[in-house]
């Protein structure tokens, strides 16, 4: 479903140029445990504001859900992107890739700059597994324009391969010189996707460790499923936030960088 790009009037006024900001990326997995077992979204979002970070990439999120919010108590109001960006996180865009009678879910960005236009592209590859890319262009002070791409990729190979070319059709479209952030599951545990990746953007903890960071599952991650991929920027730091609380809060255990623009 491709969704035409949205714009928003924004302003940061006359402040002092950023060059670095700190990222975050998680799979929220919809608000529940490993195997589904309990609803702690809001534990996830007193986590999630400890970190203090910029960008927040979020992948399987709800905007809607209406038989579990008539099943939790606990369920916000809002779609579950709005409930975790609060009041620390003024912009946020969402990508809705899956609807179905009862709800819908798919990505999300949570942003203390300005989100100036989002737009969600529909990367699904036949069958019934949704999946899309919400591209961002965000107001960052000092850049000219600064590119967050958010992503979910398929659980097939193939797809995957085929999401991949899109993802660089997308990147091919931006300004050559601007910063770009692309971050999310990219479900590639067998790396195929990051050899191709690799040869166009800087994946983070590639950069700081010779290899993408383990994140899966949450309490003993085995599988490099996520990733942190940069052009025109470079990681500062990189670090899998696998210990307690993150460890009991999705099945995927998130990524947090410092990007240097």
């Amino acid at each position: 479903m491709n969704q035409p790009l949205h714009e928003a009037r924004c302003s940061v006024g006359s402040v002092t140029a950023v060059h670095g900001i700190n990222v975050l990326t998680i799979n929220v997995h919809k608000g529940f445990t490993f195997f589904n077992r309990r609803f702690i979204l809001p534990e996830l979002r007193e986590a999630v504001r400890s970190t203090g970070a910029d960008l927040v990439f979020l992948q399987e999120v709800h905007g809607t859900h209406l038989q579990h919010a008539e099943r939790h108590p606990t369920w916000p109001t809002t779609p579950q992107y709005e409930f975790l960006a609060d009041s620390m996180w003024s912009q946020f865009a969402y990508g809705r890739n899956a609807v179905y009678p009862h709800g819908d879910h798919g990505n999300a960005l949570l942003s203390k700059f300005p989100i100036i236009e989002h737009r969600n592209l529909d990367v699904s590859i036949d069958g019934n597994e949704e999946r899309g890319l919400l591209h961002c262009r965000l107001q960052v002070p000092g850049h000219d324009q600064v590119h967050a791409v958010c992503v979910h990729l398929g659980l097939r190979e193939a797809h995957r391969q085929r999401q991949v070319q899109l993802l660089l059709e997308l990147l091919d479209s931006l300004p050559a010189k601007a910063p770009v952030i692309v971050a999310g599951d990219f479900n590639d545990w067998r790396l195929k996707a990051d050899s191709v990746l690799s040869e166009h953007l800087v994946e983070a903890f590639g950069d700081r460790f010779g290899m993408p960071a383990r994140s899966f599952p949450a309490r003993l991650p085995l599988l490099r499923l996520d990733r942190i991929y940069l052009r025109n920027a470079l990681p500062r730091s990189a670090q899998v936030l696998s210990k307690y609380p993150w460890s009991h809060l999705s099945d995927h255990a998130p990524l947090a960088a410092e990007i240097s623009l």
